[in-house]
């Protein structure tokens, strides 16, 4: 069943209202019809069952058959801070790890970044937040994960000490393990540090471990930027969900 998100202000007691895109989407894509069924979803973990009354080119109306409590958030929010890789490697990881069940998304400058946007952030940013809402749609999500504005890195430690934790892979890690860090974890926000194609540099490692953030390694091959942040997502999730 198509899952749309909408404002709360577009639901009220007994019908649910979709204009723009949704509406557009519904009669133009899906070619929708009275009486089709559709999931709209307010984003703040609530599901609407709803049948279509009444459809043109700007608007479409529905009535609430049934209204549940979505259950795909994970307990356990991860904030991922994406060092900018290459081409459009940034859309992958947004999709993925949205799917995975990431909460928010930062994309970060790094020393090794080499990625010039050069004036292009806020399209980048339409952009990928439209990724966001299509992955959360597609996979049944309670809420569209946002894909905050890109931060500088020493920007984006210091607002990760303020989560319960915070981990950040690197290849030069010998004694830090992933899974001493979940044994140790107490809380429910957890923030992921991971590089661009070149890594973090000594200085950025330095700069993150004394304000906190624990170094550890992923195993012993040197996963791509693309891959490293899927992987410490899952495993999180998967281990602490169960502890949870």
């Amino acid at each position: 069943m198509p899952k749309f998100f909408v404002e709360s202000k577009c639901i009220n007691d007994h019908t649910v209202t979709l204009e723009g895109d949704n509406a557009r989407h519904i009669g133009s894509v899906l070619r929708g019809r009275l009486g089709d069924m559709i999931t709209v979803c307010d984003g703040e973990g609530r599901d609407y069952q709803c049948e279509i009354t009444a459809i043109d080119k700007k608007t479409v109306t529905a009535n609430i058959v049934d209204i549940f409590t979505n259950n795909s958030e994970p307990d356990i929010k991860i904030t991922l801070y994406q060092g900018l890789p290459k081409s459009d490697k940034m859309e992958l990881v947004i999709q993925k790890c949205i799917e995975i069940g990431a909460d928010r998304i930062v994309p970060v400058n790094t020393e090794h970044t080499v990625v010039k946007l050069d004036g292009k952030e806020d399209k980048k940013l339409v952009r990928w937040n439209k990724i966001a809402e299509s992955a959360a749609k597609q996979c049944g999500r309670g809420k569209i994960p946002k894909v905050s504005g890109i931060m500088d890195f020493y920007a984006a430690v210091d607002e990760a000490v303020e989560l319960d934790g915070a981990i950040i892979p690197y290849e030069k890690e010998r004694e830090g393990m992933l899974k001493g860090f979940i044994k140790n974890f107490r809380g429910r926000t957890i923030g992921i540090f991971i590089g661009p194609e070149g890594g973090f540099s000594e200085k950025e490692i330095e700069y993150a471990v004394s304000k906190g953030i624990v170094s550890v390694t992923l195993g012993k091959r040197i996963l791509r930027t693309e891959t490293a942040g899927l992987v410490a997502s899952v495993i999180l999730l998967y281990e602490l969900e169960e502890l949870s």
